[in-house]
């Protein structure tokens, strides 16, 4: 390993801690120092990959002592906050794959522990990186559709028997926690970014189609933003066959727009006062994930940052405090939805 170079572990060797693994070596600052797999053909594989130890559980790496400067949480979604918490014990920066926490009670106590040691925790919200979102950060903070006065997120996707295999952690609260954690936790991050915070909630939701799930594959939610102008969510994880789309649709005194594609990666309309739509950048393709695809694959500008931030060359992208508030957002989201 080069001197200098940012020393990461990657826990979990899963689709994403693979991906993780793969923008850390393609960073000429990044090296992959160790990996954290319970599964014995994951572990094999890592070995052979990255060349460095590989370590049953969590406990074991930080008992070993390798010198890794950060610790990538990519679990299952029930175990990110208590690892979080246990790699920063050990003094060292957090990665950590959405969700933060399944709970905000949990994320405080990642925050507060993170203040204790003074090590930064770095949250993956990959979707803020996508040309459309920075497109649409643009026009918010240009004032360019002046008042907002509606925003509808549309989040349609396709996750079947395929999918919520049995024995498996995906389908259980304690574990997943939904849909809107797992699949569209993304979106509603995107959809915070741009406009803020909710109020006024409501809604309902059923489960069509999954039975062996602990939760809803379907959902409506309304609700007001803080900032102003009103609100509304629709969620599926029951389309048929494939991904039908995800998008968002805003409606302001000055203009309207529509995002849309089955990863929010297209411009579909836009007629603004005064306003050339701009060509964008190509989106990154989705990340594949064998029989799915899931939001883009941005994942190397998530290192970048973490690298440079740890470099003293920038700041953090997403930052716990709006990790723990998508969480608390999608809690809330819940609570309504399942009264």
């Amino acid at each position: 390993m080069a001197k200098g170079k940012v020393k990461f572990a990657i826990v979990g060797y899963g689709h994403i801690g693979k991906r993780h693994a793969a923008m850390v070596v393609g960073n000429e600052l990044g090296s992959v120092v160790a990996v954290v797999e319970p599964l014995d053909d994951r572990r094999a594989d890592a070995a052979q990959t990255h060349n460095c130890p590989v370590f049953e559980s969590l406990e074991d790496l930080i008992a070993a002592d390798v010198g890794m400067d950060v610790v990538n949480i990519c679990t299952p979604n029930g175990l990110h906050s208590d690892q979080a918490l246990e790699a920063l014990s050990a003094r060292c920066h957090v990665v950590i794959e959405k969700p933060m926490g399944l709970n905000k009670a949990k994320c405080e106590e990642v925050i507060h522990k993170a203040l204790q040691v003074s090590k930064h925790v770095f949250l993956v919200k990959q979707n803020r990186y996508s040309p459309t979102s920075e497109w649409l950060k643009t026009l918010m903070l240009d004032n360019q559709l002046g008042e907002i006065y509606m925003v509808q997120l549309n989040c349609y996707w396709n996750r079947d028997n395929r999918y919520y295999k049995p024995g498996g952690w995906k389908g259980t609260l304690d574990m997943d926690g939904g849909i809107l954690f797992t699949q569209f936790s993304h979106f509603i991050d995107v959809m915070y970014w741009l406009f803020g915070d909710i109020k006024n909630i409501s809604g309902r939701s059923i489960n069509f189609n999954h039975p062996a799930t602990e939760f809803e594959d379907t959902g409506v939610v309304n609700f007001d933003f803080v900032s102003g102008g009103m609100g509304s969510m629709n969620f599926s994880t029951s389309v048929w066959g494939q991904n039908l789309e995800s998008s968002i649709i805003v409606i302001g005194e000055k203009g309207s727009v529509k995002v849309a594609g089955q990863y929010m990666d297209k411009v579909e309309y836009c007629h603004v006062e005064d306003y050339e739509m701009p060509e964008l950048p190509p989106a990154n393709p989705p990340n594949d994930y064998g029989e799915y695809k899931g939001s883009a694959a941005n994942h190397h500008y998530v290192i970048q940052n973490v690298i440079d931030v740890i470099t003293g060359q920038d700041e953090i992208s997403t930052n716990a405090l709006e990790g723990m508030k998508v969480v608390e957002m999608i809690e809330r989201m819940y609570k309504k939805v399942r009264e």
